[in-house]
């Protein structure tokens, strides 16, 4: 089970938020199957829908020897066609933080919802733009878009260039690219991952560079939205840039560390397994 909203909902449950997952499954066996996960680790399955035509959405990975994925992402899929409903109303209007990305909304149906859903959210609702640069599932349409509606956006140093070419920014290096984007949409802030080399925080007023943390790595599926998921965590809690991007890291490497992009909860609890990594 898997995809970046999912991901990053199941890491946010894991550091103590009530973190749901708003999408569509097909009616048919993984789709049974992830209700029966969510429940299992002590999450809803409420904000689900159900497709009686198009199937549960899959994607086939494959690793390469540096356990760096690469993507085929299967269409038509449920979630291409997701549907507006006075649920997500009320949940979008109670959300203190709402995560979303491009690749969801590479069909018109999902779009359109997926936009009803940023603007019914509260003003003071934090909502961060996870950059998926996918296959030929963006435009510079859907990204404008959407870094209009968001607070935070988060892309990684390797769609840095590609954004830069979308948005005619000319700077590609990192802290002058984050400002000129910050400074154009009106963003709170501005992260740029950077694998294994950790990540750069930028706000109106500070930078913040983390070098990362160095494990084992088994797979990177799922680490960057677990980054996503720390960040907001600390984000929400007024922490410093420092802060944010430390636990966003500790994160990251954790899921890094373990096989597939939602490892099972830690025996010894998630911080403490942080600190024998030697991350916290």
């Amino acid at each position: 089970m898997g995809g970046a909203p999912a991901n990053f909902a199941y890491c946010s449950h894991l550091l103590g938020a009530r973190a749901v997952i708003a999408s569509r499954i097909g009616r048919d066996e993984l789709g049974q199957e992830i209700r029966r996960r969510l429940l299992r680790q002590g999450m809803s399955d409420e904000f689900l829908e159900t497709d009686s035509t198009y199937p549960t959405g899959t994607v086939s990975v494959e690793v390469d020897e540096e356990g760096r994925p690469n993507f085929e992402i299967h269409y038509p899929a449920a979630w291409d066609f997701l549907e507006w409903n006075e649920g997500w109303r009320t949940l979008a209007q109670s959300a203190d933080a709402v995560a979303f990305g491009s690749l969801a909304q590479r069909s018109d149906v999902a779009r359109a919802t997926i936009h009803n859903f940023l603007d019914q959210t509260r003003p003071e609702a934090l909502r961060i733009f996870d950059v998926n640069f996918r296959q030929s599932s963006y435009s510079r349409a859907i990204v404008t878009d959407s870094i209009r509606r968001a607070k935070i956006v988060k892309l990684n140093h390797e769609e840095l260039p590609r954004m830069a070419e979308l948005l005619t920014i000319p700077e590609t290096d990192d802290r002058r690219f984050a400002s000129v984007l910050m400074q154009r949409f009106g963003l709170n802030l501005v992260c740029i991952t950077r694998g294994a080399q950790g990540s750069l925080l930028a706000s109106s007023t500070h930078f913040d560079e983390h070098p990362g943390f160095r494990v084992e790595v088994k797979d990177t599926v799922g680490s960057g939205d677990a980054f996503t998921a720390g960040l907001v965590h600390e984000y929400l809690r007024a922490a410093s840039l420092a802060r944010m991007n430390n636990t966003a890291n500790q994160m990251g490497a954790w899921v890094a560390s373990c096989s597939g992009a939602m490892p099972l909860p830690p025996e010894a609890g998630l911080r403490k397994t942080l600190e024998q990594f030697g991350i916290a």
